[in-house]
């Protein structure tokens, strides 16, 4: 078996602190993973987290030093290197699809954001990953109203990146549960219309089954409503359903499984009526 598969996400792979190497399923092969919250610190409790020891709170001061001496290594190693070879990559994922700011909480609580999406991008386009490959920030958007993230936001566009919003539910019951954050509907709205008015910004939905209670109509009902109200504010065209792949690192993850394939492509099918692109992946 592959040292990198879809199912294992170790960022301790290569002993860096801050970058790591995944086979991404959404990516469609070799992504570089950045990891801002070493420290395992997020504003969200998301209950498929697959983040072991989660804590409540915020990325931590960045050596940017150590991250461009681990980012130069690692893409050296990539490009030049006997690096698939060593982690048993399959020929058809030797490319790297995407530099991917993921990591172990909200990347974008960092205190220098846009200073390391700067330093991310320079040192990409110095090495020919970029534009060949995506720049790509994964984040619950919650933090968006921040001027130095707008600010790393437009750095990002400038490079060609993109936002990968997360929104698991469109009910304040549903998001307070899932993701355990009080945000609510109106703020959600504001922060996307920031967010895809700086940079193309696409949404993305995870569905996991709790006690095997499916896709219950009132999460379906709302999420359908609130793309409705997001396809009429913002220039979003891009939706991405997926489910679990990784066991969850939190309390209920004895409750948790993957929402059956079937369900999650009829409520794509219902999305994409009210105007969308949406791609269902398992």
């Amino acid at each position: 078996m592959s040292k990198l598969s879809v199912t294992n996400h170790n960022r301790n792979v290569t002993g860096l602190t801050y970058v790591y190497p995944v086979i991404s399923r959404r990516a469609g092969g070799l992504s570089i993973g950045i990891n801002f919250n070493p420290n395992n610190a997020c504003n969200w409790r998301c209950i498929y987290c697959q983040v072991p020891d989660l804590k409540l709170g915020s990325a931590p001061e960045i050596d940017l030093h150590l991250l461009e001496k681990e980012l130069r290594l690692l893409l050296d190693d990539v490009l030049n290197g006997d690096f698939y070879e060593r982690m048993e990559v399959p020929n058809e994922q030797r490319v790297i699809k995407d530099i991917a700011i993921a990591g172990n909480g909200e990347p974008t609580s960092l205190n220098k954001f846009d200073e390391a999406i700067s330093l991310i991008g320079n040192i990409a386009t110095e090495l020919g990953v970029f534009p060949n490959s995506h720049f790509v920030l994964i984040t619950n958007g919650s933090l968006i109203h921040r001027e130095v993230v707008q600010a790393g936001l437009k750095i990002l566009h400038d490079f060609g990146g993109e936002i990968w919003f997360k929104m698991d539910s469109a009910t304040n019951e549903g998001r307070a549960f899932i993701n355990h954050s009080a945000q609510k509907n109106e703020a959600v709205l504001k922060n996307l219309t920031l967010a895809s008015h700086i940079c193309e910004t696409k949404i993305q939905i995870c569905l996991v089954d709790y006690q095997r209670q499916g896709f219950l109509e009132t999460e379906r009902a709302g999420f359908l409503d609130f793309l409705t109200q997001i396809r009429a504010a913002t220039p979003i065209q891009n939706v991405t359903i997926y489910t679990l792949a990784r066991p969850s690192h939190q309390p209920e993850a004895i409750d948790l499984t993957a929402m059956p394939f079937e369900i999650m492509e009829r409520f794509g099918q219902e999305i994409r009526a009210l105007g969308f692109n949406v791609n269902v992946t398992k």
